[in-house]
């Protein structure tokens, strides 16, 4: 009796198959046909969109070398560790900007731009030594503010570097009522367009400054009521929002997210709250850490720092209702300093670190 000849899958069904095919596993898809190409491309445009990715990447903190990087994909709700093949850091990896990673010693500033960190830009340190600054990517340029040393004239230096002149340029410092607190440990920060928004995290006083006509204005006033006590600016879009913890020091009541309306200043309307049990869960139920909010795309990530192994998740869905889901955090490597940014990943992002054999994708079980 003959074997029963094999049925092709192609069409509707392979599309709604590949539909619950993790990203990393969709490269090896493209090739097998054009037909398969076609289908995968069809498959993400039409039934289930790539969604940014979250970052994490661990390092030791007494050899720099020691690094790990993982992503969690939330299209496909899985984490996978992003081996790097290539030469390791010599310095602390840092970030302040939810899609920049940079590194800063006296002698250089090195930063990466792109989605999985493929590639680096390596340029001269700034005119003014700094420890811990705000570093913010705002179209062609990256954004250099605060964090100086003590034995720095003014501790509220702005600099900035055009990525595409691969030259510094000097630019008026930060407003004074900033200089108590130019860490970026003090400021979070948010780019609309040219302009970077700085806010102080516990009072919400903001400040912007344009990097075309190198003016700040304010100060504005981004704290969403008197029951905030904790707030971190961001953007959904295009939409400047803000992530606030309720309540006090000990004793978070609620999380929640705002969108700014109008111009600064002019006023602001809830989005979402955070579900209880995962506000506990995050929280820990224990003395709050430092609240550290990474925005990407539509997707907010919450964490504490204090409780490492927990994240949630809100996707801002038609830019009006919020899924909530609570996320186990695989890449937490106890006595390892971990730096959190997003990744707006791409097919070709994936294509170019598979075909480069400089990143090796593992899947890792929740």
């Amino acid at each position: 009796m003959a074997a029963a000849e094999e049925v092709p899958i192609h069409g509707d069904i392979l599309e709604a198959i590949l539909s619950h095919v993790p990203l990393i596993d969709l490269v090896p898809a493209c090739h097998v046909s054009n037909s398969w190409k076609r289908a995968v491309s069809s498959s993400l445009a039409h039934l289930r969109p790539i969604k940014p990715w979250l970052i994490v990447l661990t390092q030791s903190p007494r050899d720099a070398h020691v690094t790990k990087l993982h992503g969690y994909d939330p299209r496909s709700h899985v984490w996978l560790e992003i081996k790097n093949h290539t030469c390791p850091h010599s310095s602390p990896v840092r970030s302040s900007h939810s899609s920049l990673l940079y590194t800063l010693t006296p002698a250089e500033f090195a930063f990466s731009l792109d989605a999985l960190h493929l590639h680096w830009h390596h340029a001269p340190s700034p005119r003014v030594w700094r420890t811990d600054p705000i570093v913010a990517r705002v179209g062609s340029r990256v954004v250099v503010a605060g964090g100086a040393c003590e034995f720095e004239d003014d501790p509220l230096a702005v600099e900035m570097y055009d990525v595409e002149s691969r030259a510094w340029e000097t630019c008026p410092s930060m407003p004074a009522l900033l200089k108590d607190s130019t860490a970026s440990s003090w400021l979070s920060v948010a780019i609309t367009g040219e302009v970077m928004h700085l806010t102080e995290k516990h009072s919400g006083v903001t400040y912007s400054f344009d990097t075309v006509t190198k003016k700040w204005e304010g100060p504005f006033d981004l704290r969403p009521d008197e029951s905030v006590f904790h707030c971190v600016t961001g953007k959904i879009g295009e939409r400047l929002m803000v992530a606030g913890l309720v309540g006090g020091f000990g004793n978070v009541r609620s999380v929640k997210l705002w969108e700014v309306r109008g111009g600064l200043g002019s006023g602001m309307v809830e989005v979402g709250e955070m579900p209880k049990e995962m506000v506990w869960k995050v929280m820990g139920g224990s003395e709050l850490g430092s609240m550290e909010v990474t925005w990407i795309g539509d997707f907010v990530y919450v964490r504490n720092t204090s409780v490492k192994e927990e994240l949630v998740v809100c996707e801002v869905v038609n830019g009006v209702g919020c899924e909530w889901r609570s996320v186990r955090n695989v890449a937490v490597n106890h006595g390892a300093r971990m730096v959190v940014c997003g990744g707006d990943v791409c097919m070709q992002d994936l294509q170019r670190a598979v075909m480069s054999g400089t990143r090796t994708f593992c899947l890792k079980h929740m």
